[in-house]
């Protein structure tokens, strides 16, 4: 098996992924790449409004995303791994579940343009979780401009994920059922590092059920 060097972190919104990424880093002593979702001026809006807003928040994400992705071979230079809280992919996902048919359409055609220049992660941890346990972890840390999710689209949103990772084949792919796990936790965070150094088949599932 090569050396697990890019390593991905996906999953819904609340799902822990920037807790986990900041986490491994810091074990694995690797470069850190965080989304910069604080920084989209359509984001508040989109959830007041989102039929109005969802094109001009995707476009932006993408963008956003895009930059971001084509720093990683600089940041090879620096660090022997790198980790990083999204998986660029993600936008795909959120596209066809937010836009219309005719957006996603003009949308897809940007997105295979882009796609290709996108370097690709040697695992992918997808922290998998059901909307109920996601949306009650939503409204706990209250973050102003979530207050309007809906519950439905947390739903969608697991629909989603779920259909995408169990296809998902073009990385090694870690699957974390994150009830009962806390990665603010050390034990938690050595226990996924084991898992990742020790990952020898292409998919495999944990849990602590």
């Amino acid at each position: 098996m090569k050396e697990l060097r890019y390593i991905a972190i996906e999953g819904v919104i609340g799902a822990g992924k920037t807790t986990l990424a900041r986490g491994l880093a810091n074990k694995f002593h690797a470069g850190l790449i965080l989304e910069e979702f604080d920084d989209n001026p359509f984001l508040a809006k989109f959830y007041s409004n989102p039929a109005h807003y969802a094109f001009h928040t995707q476009l932006y994400f993408l963008m956003s995303r895009y930059r971001q992705q084509k720093r990683i071979n600089q940041m090879d230079l620096f660090h022997s791994r790198i980790v990083s809280d999204y998986l660029f992919a993600k936008d795909r996902i959120f596209a066809e579940v937010n836009l219309t048919e005719e957006e996603f359409a003009l949308y897809d055609k940007i997105y295979a343009l882009i796609e290709k220049e996108i370097p690709r992660p040697d695992v992918v941890i997808y922290l998998q979780s059901t909307p109920d346990f996601l949306y009650k972890r939503i409204k706990q840390r209250d973050r102003p401009y979530e207050r309007n999710i809906d519950y439905d689209y947390i739903v969608r949103l697991c629909e989603a994920y779920n259909e995408f990772f169990i296809h998902y084949n073009t990385s090694y792919l870690l699957i974390v059922n994150i009830k009962n796990f806390d990665f603010l936790s050390n034990n938690d965070i050595e226990l996924i590092y084991k898992e990742i150094i020790q990952l020898k088949v292409p998919r495999k599932i944990i849990s602590r059920e």
